[in-house]
């Protein structure tokens, strides 16, 4: 009988040199909200398969340490209740952190999360889940959308040539994604002299804008910024095409990617998007290891779903260091405190930084343009980390 034993035993280790991977019995748990069906879903699904595609990248070379990141996705559909709902199952299933997805619901499981001390790194970028002192469970790895709207701001007002002070409009939709940077933005832009005319709104799932795009029109905006995702802000271009419009459209970081020009058929020419990524096949550090895992060109959302991922599973080595392998999500906040200039080999704008008073990841935004159906990168803009805008 030992004899047996000890056989079974030898074939089991062979099995797992084989195989090349030598997890422990343990596994780190981990959940994800994602949108793959809902409003969102055009750019949440590619999103979604970035975090995962690193995840299992991490798995099939050690994992964190020799354990397995035990991280099962789940499709909310942009639905707050859904989403909440989901956020305590896996609170009973003790998650150390969480993978999170849109802004409404992100926004409002910032008191749980801050609660239960489970760090939840969102793809809601809002700038209202940056101050540790109102959100410090909360992280993100990209410029907040208000950071990203300044710059645009910036751009667009170093280019303009005219005495005359630019006017500007914003089209949104009227949700928490849409609306968080509003206040901010119109400040930013009185200040830098725009004429900031009055605001449009625009829904997600929007088929057609051509009321709200008559009325710019109508106010001779020169610049309009876009709040949406790709879908509606695809509707909004082709129909301001339609309309005539000669302003300059410029969008937040969902609403313009390498799908749109089948989307817009042509009238996304000239348009800007403030990135938070460089594009699939670009030629920085990084790049080689997502193009050798994911052969297939990808648009720039799942770039980014692979650095949220990345700087989870940093974040998760870090503190089962610290931990001496008992991770606990203080621990995992306290490792995230811990970043200073992370390097992501390029694929964001900027090298990530969070401390405990200030969980703005980095101020540099990528702005491309659409030139021939093809984005092209103009300029990383980088602001200044101003103490005022933190949560603005």
């Amino acid at each position: 009988m030992k004899k047996m034993m000890k056989i079974a035993s030898m074939v089991a280790a062979l099995g797992m040199v084989l195989s090349g991977v030598a997890f422990s019995a343990e596994s780190i748990k981990v959940g994800q909200l994602a949108d793959l069906t809902g409003p969102t879903g055009d750019v949440g699904k590619p999103y979604a398969e970035g975090v995962q595609a690193y995840k299992e990248y991490v798995n099939a070379h050690g994992g964190i340490n020799g354990k397995k990141i035990d991280m099962q996705m789940f499709d909310y559909a942009y639905n707050k209740d859904k989403a909440i709902n989901q956020y305590k199952k896996y609170k009973e299933d003790k998650v150390v952190a969480i993978e999170g997805w849109g802004t409404g619901d992100t926004e409002a499981l910032t008191g749980f999360v801050s609660a239960d001390k489970i760090p939840y790194i969102s793809a809601s970028y809002s700038a209202h889940l940056t101050d540790p002192k109102k959100a410090p469970y909360n992280f993100f790895a990209a410029a907040d959308y208000t950071t990203a709207l300044r710059a645009g701001l910036q751009y667009l007002k170093e280019s303009w040539k005219e005495k005359r002070a630019p006017k500007i409009v914003f089209i949104y939709p009227n949700v928490p994604y849409g609306i968080s940077p509003i206040k901010g933005g119109r400040e930013y832009a009185k200040e830098l002299g725009f004429d900031v005319l009055s605001d449009e709104n625009v829904d997600l799932k929007a088929i057609e804008a051509n009321s709200q795009l008559l009325s710019v029109k109508n106010k001779g905006a020169d610049f309009a910024w876009i709040g949406g995702t790709t879908n509606s802000t695809a509707v909004i271009l082709k129909d301001a095409k339609k309309l005539g419009l000669k302003t300059k459209f410029f969008s937040n970081i969902w609403g313009i990617d390498e799908s749109t020009p089948k989307l817009a058929g042509g009238a996304e020419e000239g348009a800007l998007v403030m990135a938070g990524s460089v594009r699939y096949g670009d030629n920085v550090p990084g790049m080689k290891l997502l193009t050798s895992v994911q052969k297939t060109p990808q648009v720039t959302h799942y770039i980014r779903g692979w650095v949220s991922m990345m700087v989870l599973v940093e974040a998760l080595k870090r503190a089962d260091k610290a931990t001496g392998g008992k991770i606990t999500g203080p621990a995992v906040k306290d490792a995230l405190e811990t970043f200073r200039d992370f390097d992501t080999g390029g694929l964001a704008p900027g090298k990530i930084t969070y401390t405990a008073t200030d969980h703005r990841p980095f101020m540099s935004v990528n702005i491309m343009e659409f030139q021939k159906g093809k984005l092209v990168i103009k300029k990383t803009v980088t602001l200044p980390r101003k103490a005022e805008w933190l949560g603005l």
